[in-house]
């Protein structure tokens, strides 16, 4: 077979030292790949996939040493340094660089089954961006032990190109130096304005509840549902935000708004506002569109990671493991979404398992960029 893949993993580096190195770093790596790529969940099952596919997998690889243990493929996840697979996530991302446009969902996520008690390890945290448009992870940052999600997203962001799109993020990095950081970017946010930015969320409220002002607001309504629910949006949006700025200078501060949903399933029937800053003047109706795109990371990754992938019950407590691995699950996540044939990612990755020449084809869209 003529696919050469070894470029695939440039740039990561190897940890490992001596008798540890018989086993070649990118066969590792790339068998970690696709053992995740084929519903496979952790070092265990990467030694399991190379035994069980080592015909298929010696059409590419050379397997001097044959199939590598379960300890050295734990060895090696728990020793790798996690900057070295950024680069590899961004090449894939690139390639898809001409469809990023829109929203870019910023997001935590919490892997619960990585603490160690032994150790007082807590569980690892991370921190990701998501295209809303493409499904892709754009990156990811773990939070350091003794931090948190606040300082973690600039970091993020050095990471990332988001130059001309719209940045989301919830209440907590509603910041000023996360506003900042985004705008030096040359991106714009839509930031979720709560409790934690008392005095302004007072103010902003107080203004955008006030009937008299509601007049002058551009306002949008959507209406949907299904599965017996109804759900009706309202977007107000408001430029009149000198008065606020004498009080508040926020930074790169535009517009200020506010969407109330109101959901009625069955005889039950609810009604919640939630209200936003903007660097950028939208219509009512892009600054809804941005507002539920930014539930998409909820929806289109974490559901998946957790309910498709398992993420939320794998026990890798050890080094840099849990980090690591999280990494070759969102490259084989963007590998899987990037693959365009119509289906769920569950559906994808089952084919995977059955079908060596369409995992193949997953590969070469990795080999490609």
């Amino acid at each position: 077979m003529s696919d050469d893949f070894s470029h695939i993993f440039e740039g990561v580096d190897d940890p490992r030292r001596s008798n540890a190195t018989r086993y070649d770093l990118h066969e590792m790596l790339m068998i970690g790949l696709l053992c995740m790529l084929c519903g496979g969940e952790g070092c265990s099952d990467m030694a399991l996939f190379g035994r069980s596919k080592e015909a298929f997998l010696r059409k590419f690889m050379s397997l001097e040493h044959g199939i590598p243990s379960h300890d050295a493929f734990s060895d090696l996840f728990n020793a790798l340094d996690p900057v070295g697979f950024q680069p590899v996530m961004q090449r894939l991302v690139d390639r898809f660089a001409d469809e990023l446009d829109g929203v870019v969902a910023i997001d935590g996520k919490c892997l619960r089954r990585s603490f160690c008690r032994a150790s007082g390890k807590s569980p690892l945290h991370l921190v990701q961006a998501f295209s809303s448009r493409t499904g892709l992870v754009l990156g990811q940052i773990a939070v350091d032990d003794k931090s948190n999600e606040i300082t973690a997203l600039p970091k993020l962001l050095e990471l990332l190109d988001i130059k001309g799109r719209i940045v989301t993020a919830d209440a907590m990095h509603t910041q000023r130096d996360s506003a900042k950081a985004i705008c030096e970017k040359g991106a714009d946010y839509v930031l979720a304005l709560k409790g934690n930015q008392a005095t302004l969320y007072d103010d902003v409220k107080l203004y955008l509840d006030d009937p008299k002002t509601m007049e002058n607001m551009v306002v949008f309504q959507d209406v949907d549902g299904g599965h017996g629910r109804i759900e009706t949006r309202i977007a107000h949006l408001s430029q009149d935000i000198d008065w606020l700025q004498e009080h508040h200078d926020w930074p790169a501060l535009s517009a200020i708004g506010k969407v109330t949903a109101h959901r009625e399933t069955g005889t039950s029937k609810s009604v919640e506002t939630r209200y936003y800053l903007l660097s950028r003047t939208l219509s009512a109706e892009r600054f809804l569109a941005a507002t539920r795109a930014h539930w998409s990371i909820e929806n289109s990754l974490h559901w998946v990671l957790d309910v498709t992938m398992n993420e939320d019950a794998m026990r890798n407590r050890t080094g840099n493991g849990p980090e690591n691995l999280a990494f070759l699950r969102r490259i084989a996540l963007n590998l899987a979404r990037s693959e365009p044939t119509k289906g769920s990612m569950r559906g994808k990755l089952k084919k995977a398992g059955w079908n060596d020449n369409f995992i193949l084809d997953l590969i070469r869209i990795a080999a490609a960029v």
